[in-house]
């Protein structure tokens, strides 16, 4: 028997004897090479045995349950945006309904007015100076958004442009200058308009300078708007010749109409919202005031009882076209926001 045989030999003999069913020895008649034959124990049949199976819902269920989850949130979120909304809606339902209110001038205890009328708006156009207060404020408007707009985008598109020397310590100069509120420099500003003129009946043109004059420092949103457009297209215009403010003319300001809009509608808005500097700025004299502050004298105690449905027509004349003009162009206003907040 050769070395492989003994081998097997030698495996079969430490089986089990009840695992062994016949184990031939090489003989006469059987050939040396023939190995022996072992049955090893059956594999265990595992299919036998019952198991209890987890039940698993239909995919279907999954999904529903999903979506009946993501329509409950959704419903939440409605219903609190919904309280919201009514809670910052209903002062200017009350001021519509004092504005329309006929009974009498004064405020009341009730909400729905018992006489209903135009008598409040009639008045405020022909019995008072509200028509010259609001003229001033559109003319401060007009200006301010032109002028602020132009000085505004020049300066963002320089400084997201070019790169001269001192352009960061500009860039941050600014900003930290922009940290000091404006209350600080009221008493220099009356100064220096009183010096020249520019108060008191005076004082929309004086409002007009003042909001223009630090409207270069409102540059971050226009200047990220300004980055976010790529630089290949100014390298192409130059290439073909173009100077730099036909890239900016043509190239630039066709594709930023949100940042335009966005800067137009934020500087006309600015002389209705202003108060404190308009009215320590006109000082008293009816001929310059806005119509914030106009509208505020009529709350003295001696003008209340008899302006006070009034005040309130003139705050919705004032209020609706800027809510129009705003709804207008909200869709350019988001673009804005938004697009110069991409970069910095």
């Amino acid at each position: 028997m050769d070395l492989e045989n003994k081998d097997i030999v030698q495996e079969v003999n430490e089986i089990p004897q009840e695992t062994v069913e016949t184990v031939e020895a090489p003989t006469a008649s059987t050939p040396a090479t023939q190995e022996a034959r072992v049955t090893l124990p059956p594999i265990f049949d595992y299919s036998a045995v019952e198991t209890e199976e987890t039940p698993v819902a239909p995919p279907m269920k999954r999904h529903m349950g999903a979506k009946a989850k993501r329509t409950l949130s959704n419903a939440i979120i409605y219903i609190i945006l919904g309280i919201m909304t009514v809670v910052w809606l209903f002062p200017f339902f009350c001021l519509i309904l004092e504005s329309f209110r006929v009974e009498t001038t004064a405020q009341v205890g009730y909400l729905f007015p018992k006489q209903w009328g135009f008598d409040n708006y009639i008045r405020l156009f022909t019995e008072t100076d509200f028509p010259r207060w609001l003229l001033n404020t559109f003319v401060m408007g007009v200006f301010v958004a032109i002028l602020q707009t132009i000085i505004v985008l020049c300066m963002s598109y320089t400084l997201s442009r070019l790169r001269f020397k001192g352009r960061k310590f500009l860039m941050n100069f600014m900003l930290i200058l922009g940290m000091f509120p404006g209350f600080l420099s009221m008493i220099l500003l009356y100064k220096v308009l009183s010096d020249v003129g520019l108060y008191e009946a005076n004082a929309p043109w004086g409002l007009i300078l003042v909001y223009v004059a630090s409207s270069g420092m409102g540059y971050y949103i226009s200047k990220g708007f300004f980055d976010t457009i790529p630089t290949t297209l100014d390298e192409a215009a130059r290439v073909d010749g173009a100077t730099r403010f036909q890239v900016f003319y043509k190239v630039i300001l066709p594709l930023s109409k949100p940042i335009v809009i966005y800067t137009v509608l934020m500087g006309f808005m600015a002389p209705f919202g202003d108060f404190v500097l308009a009215k320590y700025i006109a000082h008293g004299a009816v001929e310059g005031m806005n119509v914030g502050v106009g509208l505020w004298t009529w709350l003295e105690r001696t003008l209340i009882n008899t302006n006070y449905t009034m005040f309130c027509a003139g705050g919705v004349v004032v209020a609706v076209p800027v809510t129009i003009l705003f709804l207008c162009l909200q869709k350019y206003y988001v673009e804005g926001v938004t697009g110069g907040a991409v970069k910095g």
